[in-house]
This record gives structure tokens, sequence and C-alpha cells, in this order.
């Protein structure tokens, strides 16, 4: 590790806050279109909800299939050297879509954000693991993710206001994106430090990707495939939200434009306190750790399930926020921390990897087939119980599959099976 960082006691701390601003204007990129897909959907010659709905799906594909490669490139080149370069692209992007007069322009620049910010969770995770005191890792990571919650609020929030109320053209809030982007990039340069690896580390390093070869089965395991589906549906439904929620609100409940902003942005406030609470409960008794995850998955598919049946607005407005406080992330940090506790220390970041993999990948269908469902239906009422059915069959095998084996012979971890 550089001498700096050996010498700066706060170092960890500013880690921290720039991983924190990271994940705010990765989430302002992610939600500042939801809001206002009509004025883009006119803009761009009337395209219909399958087509826009691609857009979040062509960003999301990108962004998965960089979960395992920008692993192998954090290893190879480090955090800092990843970073950086990863987020000027990801400006780029944002400038793309922001000048774009086409949805092929705007495809384009989605699938270049989505390559750039898909070296994001292998490097901050890494950065954080490596520089956490033991006894903070949870609240820590916790701290970090809930930058996501404060930039889903200012995305949402912004682009509802700014276009839906004030009529500024949709194009003018992804160049303040960009703009934003590139500051938080400068953050990056100033904060974080290139560690370097001593020659006993690289050796070091060299075995265990050897063992985590011979072993690498195991992360396919019957309890591994489950909490990989459990990650699936969590992520599905947070995605279908994130990216449709706005839009249900306004065809299907009769709110105003200018409002549903304000409304969606329920989910991502109430999500700060769930997380945060939730994180240091965990920190101090391990033991409840199964137990609460699959509570959450049960209130995560009842919530969702309220959301579209909800007979006024303030049933609505109690959903949103009980979903906010049991939703993605609330489930995050615990299933990390159990992920992180159930395989040996030499395949962690591997297990990591391959369960962000198969989380995020929902987030490449969620989108689409929200709209497809909305364009052959009239209706994205079916979209919603899907997410909520996904949750519950989750929460099911969630309890037979590890609950019940873990109560019966509570294993070390997930490789000795």
């Amino acid at each position: 590790m550089g001498q700096t960082v050996k010498n700066d006691p706060n170092y960890y701390k500013k880690i921290i806050i720039a991983l924190f601003l990271g994940w705010v204007v990765i989430w302002i990129y992610r939600t500042i279109l939801t809001p206002i897909y009509p004025q883009i959907q006119e803009s761009l010659g009337n395209i219909s909800d399958t087509q826009v709905g691609l857009v979040a799906s062509f960003y999301f594909f990108a962004y998965t299939g960089m979960q395992i490669p920008s692993g192998i490139l954090v290893d190879k080149f480090g955090q800092k050297r990843v970073l950086i370069p990863a987020f000027i692209i990801f400006a780029v992007a944002a400038f793309i879509i922001g000048t774009s007069s086409t949805i092929t322009q705007v495809y384009v620049g989605a699938l270049l954000a989505g390559l750039s910010t898909g070296s994001y969770y292998g490097a901050a995770f890494s950065l954080s693991a490596k520089h956490m005191p033991k006894d903070k890792k949870s609240f820590s990571n916790a701290i970090i993710n809930s930058g996501s919650a404060l930039g889903m609020v200012i995305g949402l929030i912004g682009s509802s206001v700014l276009v839906g109320s004030l009529n500024i053209k949709w194009n003018y809030m992804l160049i303040m994106a960009a703009i934003l982007i590139l500051a938080v990039t400068f953050v990056f340069v100033l904060i974080i430090k290139q560690d370097k690896k001593s020659d006993t580390e690289a050796s070091e390093d060299k075995k265990t990707t050897q063992d985590e070869d011979s072993q690498g089965a195991n992360l396919f395991s019957p309890r591994q495939l489950v909490v990989y589906f459990v990650y699936f549906a969590t992520c599905y439904g947070y995605y279908m939200i994130v990216t449709w929620l706005p839009s249900f609100l306004v065809a299907e409940k009769g709110f105003e434009q200018g409002s549903v902003g304000y409304v969606a942005a329920l989910v991502a406030i109430a999500a700060v306190p769930g997380a945060l609470i939730f994180s240091k409960y965990i920190d101090k008794n391990a033991h409840m750790r199964l137990r609460l995850i699959f509570l959450l998955l049960i209130g995560a598919a009842v919530t969702i399930g309220l959301t579209v049946f909800s007979p006024n607005p303030a049933v609505l407005y109690i959903a949103l926020i009980l979903y906010g406080l049991f939703g993605k992330l609330a489930i995050d940090p615990v299933l990390i921390t159990y992920v992180s506790d159930s395989v040996a220390s030499n395949r962690v970041a591997k297990a990591l990897g391959f369960f962000n993999f198969f989380g995020m990948s929902s987030s490449v269908v969620a989108p689409t087939l929200t709209g497809y469902i909305g364009d052959i239906t009239g209706s994205k009422v079916l979209a919603f119980y899907i997410a909520a059915i996904l949750l519950a069959v989750a929460a099911i095998l969630f309890f037979l599959v590890v609950m019940l084996r873990e109560n019966k012979a509570a294993p070390k971890s997930l490789a000795n099976e």
C-alpha cells in the first residue's frame, strides 16, 4: 500500500465520500430520463414504449456484461486506473445522449454509459473492502450505497420539475449530468490513491487465482444459485420501478407529470434509513441474517403488489415508503455480507462478481419486458405483479434451500458443500 495511504488514518472516510459521490452521479443518470419519457418519445418521433424501454435495457446489458471483465481490469491495473478513464467515457456518453436527435444515437450513448459504469461496482467494492475498518464494513457500505438513493432523488425530482413543470428541453438534463460526472471524476483524481502491490502480494494473488479456478464449481452450488436468484428478483422489482413507475403513475394512477418525480423519489428517501438501520443491526446480530433476508423479501413482494392495488394516493404513498424500507437498498448490504461470509476468503471477490452479474441481468430484462407488456395490454399492471411474484418465489426458495439447510447443519461456508 502506498505511503500516503498508510499515514492517513482518515483515508477510509475519504473513500466513503468519493464512492458515495460515484453512486450519486450514476443514479442521476439512471433516473433522469424516466419521469420525462413522454417528452423524449415525442421529440424522437413518437417512438413506442418498447423502444424507449430499450434505452434502459441497452445500458444495463452493457453494465451487466462488464461485471466480470471489470474485476479482471481492476486486479491488473488497480482501482484508480480503471475508475478515471471509465468516468471520462461515462461523461462522453451522457453528452452523446444529450445531443441526440434519433433513438439510435440514444442507444449508442446508453451502451457507452453501461460499459463505463459497469466498471464501478468491482472497483468500488474492492476499494472499500481493502480500506474499511473491520467493525465498520457493513455500515460503511450502506453509507456508500445510499449515494444511489440521493442520486435517484435528484434525477427523478430534477427532471420532473425542470422538464415536466418548467418546460426545459430534456436534452439539457443530460448535459448537466455530464458536467456532474466530470466533477466526480476530478474528486477521484484527488482522493483515490493508486496502491502498489509488492512481489509477495502479487505471488499470493496468483496462487489465489489458481485456487479459485480449481474450486470454481462451488460458486454454482444449489445454495449459491438460490442466492443469485434472490438478487435477480430483488433487482428486477427495483429496476422496473426505477424505469417505469413515473410513467405508470401518470398513465394509470392519474398523477400530474410535474409531481411524479416527487412520488417516485419516496422509494429512495425511505431506502436510506432502511439500509443504515438493517446494516447496523446485522453488524451486531449476524445470527439473524437469514431470517432478516427472508422477511425483507416478503415485505418487498407485498409492497410492490400494494403499489398496483392501492385504491387511493394515501395507500400508494405508504406502499412506496414501505418498499423503500424493505426493498433492494435494504436487502443489498445484508446479502453482500452473507455472500462474503459464506465463501472462503480467497473466493469473495469472484463470488460477489457472479452475484452482481446475475442480479444485474434482471435490469436488462425488466425495462423492455415492462414496456412490451404496456404496448400489448395497454397497462403495466401485469408487469408489477410479475415483479411481486418473483420476489415471493425467491423468498420461498431461500427458505427451503438456504434457511432450512443451515438450521439442520450450520455449515461454515458455501465452499463446504
